[in-house]
């Protein structure tokens, strides 16, 4: 895979461009209209332009994956492949979302991504795109790609890899925090029946019983955004006053590859508010590791992200590193 790379759609505005890209848009809603848009039918392929791609795409990708598609009318191989990719994204149900640039239509999009060829397809992951590769090629190469994207995905714990539950999907739509309801106990009956119950044990200092409840309000409503950020806020508190921090430091020092050593002063830095250095410790060991030490951190690094809310701007930010680690 290609280094990847930050995305800047900052320039002049080519007005010719801009109008070539409205009356293509205009074209677009007139065939859908008639049922004759390529895609329709499918809430798993999008059309992207100049304007929409922060949010269509990027933004989007902090949540399930996005695999892009630029083509263009005139090209043939274009023609091919898209069907296929098509297909693969109606299959997928959600898992990952397809989205497809008119590269005649949105230059300024083609330059960002450095657009030489086509049909060229990329996946963007957490902010970071990653080229997957150019021409029309078989299904099953097709296939292979983005089983590979899918595979770091997981290995990110982005949200709604695992499962068809992303942007598209069937099912509830995040609300404007990026958060999908979930459950018949959401909102303020899971409240009164979960997090009061945790408050109180935190506040005695009973984290068994914390633990208890965040457990409870998640077998009611699993991946409950805040029971799980209470969960891993319980485990960090158990971990940190688990270790002899002095000798944490020590150690991390001493073995700067050992994954365990790392992940303890990750954990203080972490709870002492130490935010970003103790993501960046974790990426540094996966920078240097390999194999079940590399995946020990990774897995430790994941544990760490649950403490706060997916779209927190520290954890987008270590996302995006990680994507670009594990690629």
């Amino acid at each position: 895979m290609q280094q990847s790379r930050d995305f800047s759609l900052h320039g002049a505005v080519d007005l010719g461009a801009r109008q070539a890209a409205a009356q293509r848009r205009q074209q677009a809603a007139s065939a859908a209209g008639s049922g004759d848009q390529a895609g329709a039918g499918n809430a798993n392929v999008i059309d992207v332009t100049d304007q929409s791609f922060n949010t269509d795409v990027v933004e989007r990708s902090r949540t399930v994956p996005v695999i892009l598609d630029l083509w263009a009318e005139w090209c043939g191989p274009c023609k091919q492949l898209s069907p296929v990719l098509e297909k693969l994204a109606g299959e997928a149900n959600g898992a990952w979302v397809l989205a497809k640039v008119d590269v005649d239509a949105n230059p300024q999009l083609s330059a960002a991504l450095q657009v030489q060829s086509i049909p060229m397809v990329l996946a963007v992951i957490a902010g970071q795109a990653m080229p997957l590769f150019m021409g029309a090629v078989p299904e099953s190469d097709v296939r292979a790609a983005i089983a590979q994207v899918m595979q770091v995905a997981e290995q990110m714990g982005l949200p709604g890899a695992e499962a068809g539950n992303g942007p598209g999907a069937d099912g509830p739509a995040p609300d404007e925090a990026g958060q999908v309801p979930r459950g018949p106990m959401s909102g303020d009956a899971l409240a009164e029946a979960g997090f009061g119950e945790a408050q109180q044990a935190m506040e005695r200092g009973d984290l068994d019983g914390a633990a208890a409840a965040f457990e409870k309000v998640l077998a009611s409503a699993p991946g409950h955004p805040v029971a799980t950020m209470g969960l891993a806020q319980v485990d960090l508190i158990r971990r940190v006053n688990s270790y002899d921090q002095a000798k944490a430091r020590r150690d991390a020092d001493d073995n700067p590859g050992d994954p365990d050593a790392q992940g303890r002063v990750a954990d203080i830095d972490v709870a002492m508010g130490k935010i970003e250095a103790g993501f960046d410790r974790l990426l540094d060991t996966i920078r240097r590791t390999s194999g079940d030490e590399r995946n020990q951190a990774r897995v430790h690094l994941l544990r760490l992200f649950d403490l706060f809310p997916p779209r927190d701007p520290r954890v987008t930010k270590a996302r995006a590193t990680l994507s670009s680690l594990l690629f």
